[in-house]
């Protein structure tokens, strides 16, 4: 009987180099992602110029003050850009000193209804609001749209329950003291400490998360309210006399320029 020949193993790894997976060679792996060709070349390079292209130009605004100013990432007009433009620019802001007592915030009562401007705050900002009792000015309960979010909160008064709804004063107290408050005297502090116009309702942990932050450091998560909260920062920097820092103003600016036509509030 004749004997049948093994492959030898040269012929085995010839043959294992030859199937793939799914018994495709792996000679038409190779014809498949053939770079031989000058044209499949060029347009392997014209996406890659793309990709860097759009890349840079994405990124190189926020790297560079220099290039954002010519790539018009700064580039803001309308009546907010315009009283923006009107800012004391201050870079040695001065925060010694500070306390938040200073401002007397919940230490007023310049409607004279009984009750702090949280509350006057929370009645303003909130729907479905429910009262304490009948004829008190304390909110019990109510739905907030919050703006830094966009979320819906439902609020309760409670230990555990009121903090998350909070009130912000939209330019920090911290800020205002670093932007000129530090010179104020009590009356003029106090003032603004309770001014309705530069307080909202606001998502708690949200509120936590600003902390003292000026725009350069925090904008709210809702891309929608960003327009109307960087106006409301300006406004109030503008009726007090408050100063800007360049890269605040920069933020702004980067801000506004989504808005053309912002108002202020």
């Amino acid at each position: 009987m004749s004997r049948s020949r093994r492959p030898s193993s040269r012929r085995r790894s010839r043959s294992r180099r030859s199937s793939g997976a799914n018994g495709y060679g792996v000679c038409f792996a190779r014809r498949y992602y053939n770079t031989s060709s000058p044209l499949e070349r060029l347009l392997i390079l014209i996406v890659a110029a793309i990709v860097i292209g759009v890349g840079a130009g994405v990124g190189l605004p926020k790297v560079s003050d220099t290039v954002g100013e010519v790539t018009g990432e700064y580039a803001a007009s309308g009546p907010a850009a315009d009283a923006l433009a009107q800012l004391t620019v201050d870079d040695e802001p001065d925060k010694s000193g500070y306390d938040r007592d200073l401002f007397g915030y919940r230490q007023t009562d310049d409607d004279g209804n009984g009750c702090d401007v949280r509350d006057d705050v929370l009645a303003r900002d909130l729907t479905d609001v429910t009262y304490k009792s009948a004829g008190s000015c304390v909110v019990q309960s109510g739905t907030l749209d919050d703006p830094y979010t966009g979320e819906t909160i439902h609020f309760q008064r409670g230990r555990t329950t009121s903090s998350a709804v909070q009130i912000d004063h939209v330019v920090a107290l911290e800020n205002a003291w670093q932007s000129g408050a530090r010179d104020w005297d009590s009356a003029k502090r106090y003032r603004f400490g309770n001014d309705m116009d530069n307080l909202l309702a606001v998502d708690g942990p949200a509120n936590q998360g600003k902390g003292s932050a000026s725009a350069a450091y925090w904008l709210p998560t809702n891309a929608d309210y960003r327009c109307d909260y960087v106006a409301r920062q300006i406004k109030i920097k503008t009726e007090y006399g408050l100063t800007v820092t360049s890269q605040e103003q920069r933020a702004m600016k980067a801000v506004l320029s989504a808005c053309p036509a912002q108002q202020l509030p």
